[in-house]
């Protein structure tokens, strides 16, 4: 019963720690998802080289102060798209802006942007989705969907989105507009890049992922339950569905501080839009660069060829500082521009380099090579041992994850080193419980053999368990069953055994009433201190009133065991009272605790008396002195008492104040 009662503890300790992680994973899952290891891991495997077919036109403060930018932009931009349309010849060029500002109404720098966009057949324009959808923007939804939207083999099903139309500005720039790529970001996502769109039940691509598609030219693509893929250039990557958002985890870049003599704050080669609308300027007016510029590191006063960037893939965006500025959080910096997270999208599809997230599996079966092991160690080993092991493995897991992150595979870290520790709490609490119920049962275990009070007197001294005690004055009895040998001739020895059991069992509460501590049992007799270790300065009395009430618990057995068959028994107390020795004696590895000296050898022989008087309780002179004014007794002169030179006076006690025999 007791061995089904320990399985027990530990069943429902380890289901009540799985129920612990599991709710901690699921709560992770709930409100942790940008969490600090998506930072560390996405920087580690930020090790890739960027594609130099990636540039970037960044319009900038330098651009604003020197063009106005705020308050002639489309102006500026037309001016910037034409350098590209006229004169550079780019594969493609992916626009970060949506001019939702453009009415049907154009002014002259709304029609002169209007006029090079629609000229324009290599150029991405972006647009926003719309939450709330209007019912007069009904038909301009058909036509967007039929004219930008992804030719999509659907293997899978997906919920609501929660999209339901497009931020759309003049219906004559629309349909000037080849291509349109979404521009939209959640910073909720601040890991992950948005590819698609789902608006309604049509599939819109991101700025990044429909410029990829239009420089391979191609719109189709294939969903299944876990991927996305192009079919013409063989493009596969994961993805995660959210309300109409189509996440995956891009491979970010660091900085160059130096790429061929060009220090940039960009993923990618990048200049000020003021060098384009410079060199614009001088190529409108006739004047042609003096000089071919290095290729990746123009001077700041040179005109730039327009032949550097042909083939190229050019992203333009803003990067103005102000409440408006495009910037956005990612693993790299808090502060990212957004034309520059658009590059760098581009720059995996194009090369591949997209990151792969693992699943939950992969999740749990990290948390189990962590936390089962550990628990086992914690359990098993020391304190220090398990701290060790729990570093070495955590050591070991990171070197996995980081390696992992290097190439290309991400997994949560921080959930399993949490659930790690939560399995170290748990673990040395369930050692610590689990210790203390063994201590316990030891206890409980040991003080059947030993004294209580003297169990607990080790316990409380537990760490100066030595050898040696110390001299006190204390009071010792001894009492024995009269005939007990011949008694048990006569009896099996199981019967011997349950008279024993049942007569030790009636004496010993009787002993702890009056503060005594049984020191042993000596066949049939039994070994009583008082005074030590329980403090108690009435032991002599204490000891007196013991033996009383054990002669009268004796009467009340004896007539229960005549009833029952049972030979009768008579049992004589011998009490003393003087100074001893009170501590442990043995060896090193084993110890007892126990009294010695004359006084005790002096009470076993006057115990030994009661047979020669035919009496039942008798007390030393010394004892005498502590109990004459309660006790009534007869005084035995001039006895000879073994061991002893000179004779001595004994006691018998007949009564005792307060309690009758």
């Amino acid at each position: 019963m007791k061995k089904l009662k320990n399985k027990l503890f530990y069943v429902y300790s380890l289901i009540f720690y799985l129920i612990l992680v599991f709710i901690f994973v699921i709560l992770s899952d709930l409100f942790l998802k940008p969490t600090a290891d998506s930072f560390a891991i996405s920087n580690f495997a930020a090790n890739k080289m960027i594609s130099l077919d990636v540039m970037e036109i960044v319009i900038d403060d330098f651009t604003d102060q020197k063009y106005l930018f705020k308050t002639q932009g489309k102006d500026m931009t037309a001016d910037i798209l034409d350098y590209f349309y006229t004169y550079a010849k780019p594969k493609v060029v992916a626009l970060d802006m949506t001019f939702t500002s453009v009415n049907n109404n154009l002014s002259a720098e709304d029609k002169k942007c209007v006029d090079i966009i629609s000229k324009m057949n290599n150029l991405v324009s972006g647009f926003s989705p719309e939450y709330v959808y209007n019912d007069e923007d009904a038909q301009m939804l058909v036509d967007f969907e039929k004219n930008h939207a992804l030719n999509v083999k659907l293997n899978t099903k997906f919920g609501k989105s929660q999209f339901n139309g497009v931020k759309s500005a003049s219906d004559i720039l629309r349909n000037s507009t080849k291509h349109y790529g979404s521009v939209y970001f959640d910073s909720e996502f601040v890991f992950d890049n948005i590819n698609i769109i789902r608006i309604k039940d049509a599939y819109y691509p991101s700025l990044a992922f429909k410029t990829y598609l239009l420089a391979n030219n191609t719109n189709e693509i294939v969903i299944n339950d876990d991927y996305i893929s192009v079919p013409k250039t063989g493009l596969k990557f994961k993805y995660k569905y959210d309300k109409g958002i189509f996440l995956s985890p891009i491979r970010y870049y660091h900085f160059p501080s130096k790429m061929a003599g060009y220090e940039s704050n960009y993923s990618h080669w990048s200049m000020s839009a003021s060098r384009i609308l410079d060199t614009y300027k001088a190529l409108k007016s006739g004047v042609t660069p003096e000089n071919s510029p290095q290729r990746y590191a123009p001077k700041n006063n040179d005109l730039i060829d327009p032949a550097m960037f042909k083939d190229k893939i050019i992203f333009i965006g803003t990067n103005i500082s102000g409440e408006n500025a495009d910037l956005l959080r990612t693993p790299i910096q808090n502060s990212h521009p957004g034309v520059d997270i658009h590059a760098t999208v581009f720059d995996n599809f194009q090369n591949n380099t997209l990151l792969n997230e693992t699943g939950i599996n992969v999740t749990a079966l990290l948390i189990a090579l962590l936390c089962i092991p550990a628990f086992i160690l914690i359990v098993r080993t020391t304190f220090i041992r398990g701290i060790l092991f729990l570093f070495l493995l955590d050591i070991l897991y990171l070197t996995v994850v980081f390696t992992l992150a290097w190439n290309g595979i991400l997994t949560s870290y921080s959930t399993p080193l949490v659930c790690q520790f939560v399995t170290a709490v748990f673990g040395y609490t369930f050692k610590f419980l689990s210790e203390s119920r063994n201590k316990e049962k030891i206890k409980q275990a040991m003080g059947k053999y030993i004294s209580q009070d003297v169990m607990k007197n080790v316990v409380k001294n537990i760490d100066d368990l030595q050898l040696g005690g110390k001299r006190a004055v204390v009071t010792v009895l001894f009492s024995d069953i009269r005939g007990f040998t011949s008694l048990s001739e006569k009896m099996p020895a199981e019967e011997v055994s349950m008279i024993l059991n049942e007569y030790f069992g009636q004496m010993e509460p009787i002993i702890t009433k009056y503060n005594g501590v049984i020191n042993k049992f000596i066949g049939d007799a039994v070994m009583a201190i008082f005074g030590e270790p329980i403090q108690d300065i009435n032991h002599p009395q204490n000891a007196v009133k013991c033996a009383y009430e054990m002669l009268k618990k004796v009467e009340y057995l004896r007539e229960k065991w005549l009833f029952e068959g049972k030979p009768r028994i008579e049992i004589g107390v011998g009490i003393n009272t003087g100074e001893a020795f009170i501590g442990n004696i043995g060896t090193d590895t084993r110890m007892e605790y126990t009294v010695i000296g004359d006084t005790v050898n002096l009470a076993s022989r006057i115990e030994g008396y009661n047979k020669v008087y035919k009496t039942n309780l008798l007390v030393s002179s010394t004892t005498y002195n502590y109990i004459s004014d309660i006790a009534d007794v007869i005084k035995i002169k001039e006895v000879q008492i073994r061991g002893k030179s000179k004779k001595m006076d004994i006691y018998e006690v007949l009564r005792i104040d307060g309690l009758k025999k």
